[in-house]
């Protein structure tokens, strides 16, 4: 049996059923009643500077055992750049920004000390807008941004704008005045998106032996260790971090602002301390999926050649430029992925205001530029009379078309996909009579998305029983990748059963370096260390066996928990014995890997700012929707839902399509209900579940999917990531089946019944972007 045979499988989640009967454990199950409870002092105004902030009389206060400033963590941190406080230290940014914090023996005595508090603070007239925050005299959120330590040289930075990333691809002046052309321009502007897990977000920090020790809910253990140390000022050595099981992340969780504030205050007490949000915190600065403006300019001939193409992409990172900064290198490979173009020229502008900072959320940045892109290339089949599925098979990326930042794709994939639809189409059939006299619509739309890859480490011990433990950095946020894909693939290398791989809870004293859960990167990357882990076991073992046998290595085999004379089933011997022998003679058999990306080619000077030049593993959709409109209510069904998903190969289909039903129904609320909006004071006013509309049961649609195998990619026995990108065309193929059905212009997300009211009766205006300039060099800073 080969290694991909032996691999694939429809594995059951080993953790459902005790998350099902509340037996795991996650973060703040494992409070204990000797724990001190931390509570944050918050500003209640989203600008000014603090001119007094006293916290003698709160030392006070009965069962208040320490408080903490800014002042006591002076580091700065951020991604590409320094400039995120721990706790505001003279400035205040945004309306929740954490101030000073209390450790006290319960949360009731800790929030009842917050009043003793002294605070004053003198307002400062707040930037709320990407609008405004770039008008030239706009005042600067952050006055001294040129001071901030460059972390990764190369974005540019000026004033409210925290990073700048562009591209450009090819003469785009000289595409744009060919005579044989037509020019069309979209704009198109999205709202925030609150991730909401059910589990917020909560830490419980110790001091052990002059170290930190954090326990958290994070997806990315290392940032949080990296982050500690760097706020605290102490050797990242000096910081352990453990995650239980994760309540849900969906990008959240790549925050790590409150867990060094926990092995602060364990060091100030020498006390275990908890510190968990509560509900309306959490989603009251909960790094929600950034607001954008986008605006797409494309040149196109008569016969449908895209020959020019150029884009301004402004993203509201809100008071700091957190995961915003990393995230502008997305729009060259989301909003410049799709299409094969002659010349192309993008920038994304990750822009400050005095709102809550946004952060990752599932295919962060895809899925809006996807829906500007796919609503975008709508409006040029309608401008020039195309067939919006002829002209997206003409023209979507095929084997060596160039991406935006000169990167060679590889084989047909997108073209392929669109013909399986098709196909999958006509297997349903489509609902159009479930309209029932009701405005209706389909729309097939394309998605380019890609796999994170970066640094994994992996170790496999294989005990005396027979079985394997894995230990990584890796974390179970829920989408089940470290209880099934990756128990499966150490399985599978090793002749063992998936049952058999113990996978051990990341701790970061234990496992090797990892650059976090997200992207869809799981599989790939640790999958791929944990393959070249199971190399070296394999090797060991094999050679024990052999000498064992008196047999070649190369005449043995792995299979069902034996080492097997290749064409002699049954013969041999049981693993349990060789490990035991090796035990006694040689040693234990461990085995350790580890993985990184390969840095596929951008093509030279066409990247300026980015993180990631090149795709690696490019992952691409095509996603269908059929909607009804009501036009009396302005209400939208989804009457049918169709997904083709590059999957590289599935070694689970039933995870990978539980994954695409899930991405599904989150990017519907995304597309039809969630909205975030920030009040006159600069609070987020849906920050709990009564006044922020997630999709409920009766707003679910089953979906039909279809895994699409064989692109290539550089996985393990050749998988993508599954997880992330089934979000990415959602909001496209809605507003496109929407636009088509109403026969109005869609050019803004979600579609609520108001909305879509105000469409149908010519009172919604179009997106009108004065910030941002009709020549390209004015959008950009050189």
């Amino acid at each position: 049996m080969s290694e991909l045979a032996a691999t694939v499988m429809n594995l059951p989640r080993r953790d459902a059923q005790d998350k099902l009967r509340g037996r795991t454990k996650y973060t703040n199950d494992r409070t204990r009643p000797d724990m001190l409870h931390a509570v944050l002092l918050r500003s209640t105004v989203p600008a000014g500077r603090i001119r007094k902030l006293d916290v003698s009389a709160a030392l006070r206060c009965p069962g208040v055992r320490a408080v903490a400033t800014g002042a006591d963590a002076p580091g700065l941190y951020g991604i590409g750049i320094a400039d995120h406080p721990l706790l505001a230290i003279d400035t205040i940014r945004y309306h929740g920004e954490p101030i000073a914090v209390i450790a006290a023996e319960t949360e009731k005595q800790a929030r009842a000390a917050l009043a003793a508090i002294v605070l004053e603070v003198e307002p400062l007239a707040p930037v709320f807008t990407m609008a405004e925050a770039l008008q030239p005299a706009a005042r600067l959120v952050h006055e001294g941004w040129r001071g901030y330590e460059v972390i990764t040289e190369g974005g540019a930075r000026s004033g409210n704008i925290a990073w700048e990333a562009k591209s450009s691809r090819g003469d785009v002046d000289a595409a744009f005045a060919r005579p044989d052309i037509r020019i069309v321009e979209s704009s198109f502007t999205v709202g925030r998106q609150s991730h909401v897990p059910f589990e917020p977000r909560v830490a419980i920090g110790s001091w052990e032996d002059g170290r930190a020790h954090i326990q958290t809910s994070t997806q990315v253990p290392w940032t949080v260790r990296n982050v500690t140390g760097r706020v605290m000022q102490l050797p990242p050595g000096r910081v352990r971090v453990t995650v239980p099981p994760v309540g849900g992340g969906f990008g959240l969780k790549f925050d790590a602002s409150i867990e060094p504030i926990t092995a602060l205050l364990a060091r100030m007490t020498g006390r275990t301390v908890v510190l968990e949000n509560t509900r309306q915190e959490e989603m009251a600065t909960c790094l929600c999926r950034e607001n954008a403006e986008i605006r797409i300019r494309s040149a196109v001939t008569a016969e449908g050649y895209i020959a020019g193409r150029e884009a301004v992409v402004l993203m509201d990172c809100g008071a700091y430029g957190g995961e915003q900064v990393f995230l502008t290198t997305m729009t060259a490979h989301t909003l410049g992925g799709n299409y094969r173009v002659g010349a192309t020229r993008l920038v994304s502008r990750a822009v400050y205001t005095n709102t809550p900072p946004n952060g990752a959320f599932r295919a962060c940045n895809g899925v809006y530029n996807t829906f500007a892109l796919e609503r975008h290339t709508d409006e040029i089949c309608e401008a020039l009379g195309f067939d919006p599925m002829a002209f997206r098979k003409k023209n979507v990326l095929g084997d060596g078309d160039l991406g935006a930042t000169g990167q060679v794709f590889e084989a047909d994939v997108l073209g392929p996909m669109l013909d399986r639809m098709e196909t999958l189409r006509a297997s349903t059939g489509t609902s159009q009579a479930k309209a029932d006299g009701r405005l209706y619509g389909i729309a097939t739309t394309v998605g380019t998305w890609f796999v994170f890859v970066g640094p994994s480490a992996a170790t496999v011990n294989l005990n005396a029983d027979g079985s394997a433990t894995l230990v990584t950095s890796g974390v179970e946020i829920g989408s089940g990748t470290m209880v099934q894909s990756l128990p499966q693939i150490v399985a599978g290398q090793l002749g063992l059963a998936p049952d058999q791989v113990i996978v051990r809870e990341a701790d970061t004293d234990a496992a090797g370096l990892d650059v976090g859960v997200g992207g869809g990167r799981t599989t790939v990357s640790i999958g791929a260390a944990s393959v070249a882990a199971c190399a070296e076991v394999r090797e060991k073992l094999l050679r024990t066996a052999g000498e064992m046998l008196q047999t070649r290595q190369e005449d043995l085999v792995l299979r069902e928990g034996r080492v097997e004379i290749t064409g002699r089933p049954g013969s041999g011997m049981s693993i349990p014995a060789i490990v035991a022998h090796a035990q006694a003679t040689t040693g234990p058999i461990t085995g350790s890997g580890a993985f990184t990306a390969r840095n596929a080619p951008a093509m030279s000077g066409c990247a300026m700012g980015h993180f990631i030049d090149a795709l690696d593993i490019p992952v691409f959709v095509v996603h269908e929707a059929e909607v009804a409109v009501d036009a009396d209510t302005g209400h939208v069904e989804v009457l049918a839902y169709r997904v083709v998903q590059d999957v590289g190969r599935a070694l689970n289909p039933r995870a990978i399509l539980g994954q695409i039903q899930g991405g599904v129904v989150q990017g519907l609320g995304y597309a039809l209900h969630e909205e975030v909006t920030i009040t006159a004071d600069g609070r987020i006013a849906q920050d709990d579940f009564e006044t922020y509309r997630l999709p409920l049961a009766q707003d679910v649609v089953a979906v039909a999917a279809d895994l699409y195998e064989g692109a290539p990619s550089m996985g393990p026995l050749g998988t993508k990531g599954a997880g992330e990108v089934p979000i990415l065309a959602v909001g496209a193929a809605i507003g496109c089946a929407v636009a088509r059905a109403i026969g109005k212009p869609v050019r803004q997300l979600p579609l609520t019944p108001p909305r879509v009211l105000r469409l149908l009766h010519e009172r919604e205006p179009p997106p009108d972007f004065p910030h941002i300039a009709p020549g390209w060099a004015s959008n950009t800073l050189g």
